[in-house]
């Protein structure tokens, strides 16, 4: 069973989630609140995912309100009328671990919930589009290949185990990951360890459709 609480100072929108999600098996609302300061003072700090909404009317910032709720143990899906890539990429970069718009099916919600609470990241269309043109120095411009190794590297794969999911030799998948940690350094992002190279991959929103 995965716990989830929603926060968005639409009421109608609120409650419209309480009467989906009643009938959505394998997941219990814990809340459902208008400020992230209604979330933490409720039972909702304790949802293993948090839907919040990326723009709220208190005058938080969403920035603040993902690392509030990050901080209290929770993963955070972005649901927001708003599919601008900046604001994208900013909330995926400040600790959202997935990001829909609300014209989603309740089903995509669902399957966007789970991957969510298992520790991926949840792509939508609106979240790829943001990242493919996403021209920013810091970001690196990672060849197919390379962000392939990468990838699964950064997972947890061992480098052989890389190197066999890509059919190449671990020679040539180190080579592979030299590169990669060579473009994050050249553009003032450093990463020397399988743990900086995952973090990186979570920043840059870089994980697979599995994960």
């Amino acid at each position: 069973m995965i716990t989830i609480a929603a926060v968005d100072d639409d009421r109608m929108l609120l409650d419209g989630l309480r009467s989906w999600l009643a009938g959505a098996g394998g997941l219990r609302l814990l809340d459902a609140v208008a400020t992230v300061d209604a979330l933490l003072a409720g039972p909702g700090h304790e949802a293993d995912v948090v839907l919040l909404d990326l723009l709220l009317r208190d005058g938080s910032t969403a920035e603040d309100n993902l690392r509030r709720v990050r901080g209290s143990g929770s993963r955070v899906l972005v649901l927001s009328t708003v599919a601008d890539p900046e604001r994208i990429r900013a909330a995926v970069t400040a600790g959202a671990d997935g990001y829909l718009t609300k014209d989603h099916a309740l089903d995509e919600l669902v399957e966007a919930v789970a991957t969510v609470a298992a520790g991926g990241t949840a792509h939508s269309a609106d979240l790829a589009f943001a990242w493919a043109y996403d021209t920013r120095p810091e970001r690196p411009q990672l060849a197919p290949r390379e962000l392939q190794v990468l990838r699964d590297y950064a997972s947890g794969l061992t480098l052989k185990a890389t190197a066999r999911r890509a059919a190449i030799s671990p020679h040539t998948a180190k080579y592979y990951l030299d590169r990669v940690k060579e473009k994050y350094r050249d553009a003032g992002r450093p990463a020397y360890t399988k743990t900086d190279l995952a973090h990186r991959v979570r920043e840059d929103g870089l994980g697979g459709p599995d994960g």
